[in-house]
C-alpha cells in the first residue's frame, strides 16, 4: 500500500484509505468497473462506504489526470488507470472489455484548428475471440 500511497501524493491526492482502496482495485482487476462495480465490491471491506465517496474519488482522480472515464454508451460509464495509451474492445456477447494496444489514429490537424483537444478514446464493438469459439 505504501506504493501505492506514494502514487497518489506524485499526483497531488492526499492518499485517504478510501482512496487507496479504489486505487488498488483500479490497478489490480482491470476490469474498466462501474462505479456502482467498484462500490458493491468495497463494501464488505468498507462498510461505512458511500456510492458518493466512490464517485468522488473516481472524479479526483480524474480531474488530476490518474484515471479516466470511459463512456461506453449513454447508459454505461467505466474508468480505466491511465497508462499507457491503448484502445478499447467491448465484446457485445460476453460484455467483457479488453485493453488494445493502440493509439488513437493521427487526424489532420487543420480539422481541430481553433480547438484544444484533452481527450480521445477508442472505442470497439464486436466479438472477442473466446466467444467466437
Amino acid at each position: 500500500m505504501q506504493r501505492y500511497s506514494d502514487i497518489l501524493r506524485s499526483y497531488d491526492i492526499k492518499p485517504s484509505y478510501t482512496r487507496l482502496l479504489i486505487y488498488q482495485y483500479l490497478k489490480q482487476e482491470k476490469t474498466h468497473p462501474t462505479a456502482d462495480e467498484i462500490y458493491q465490491q468495497l463494501l464488505n471491506e468498507v462498510p461505512t462506504l458511500s456510492k458518493t465517496t466512490v464517485y468522488n474519488t473516481l472524479h479526483l482522480f480524474i480531474q488530476k489526470h490518474l484515471a479516466t472515464m470511459i463512456i461506453m454508451d449513454e447508459n454505461e460509464t467505466r474508468y480505466d488507470l491511465i497508462s499507457n495509451p491503448h484502445a478499447h474492445f467491448k465484446c457485445m456477447s460476453c460484455a467483457k472489455i479488453y485493453d488494445i494496444d493502440a493509439e488513437a489514429p493521427s487526424l489532420n490537424p487543420e480539422l481541430f484548428k481553433g480547438y484544444i483537444v484533452n481527450d480521445a478514446q477508442l472505442l470497439y464493438r464486436g466479438i472477442c475471440p473466446k466467444c467466437q469459439s
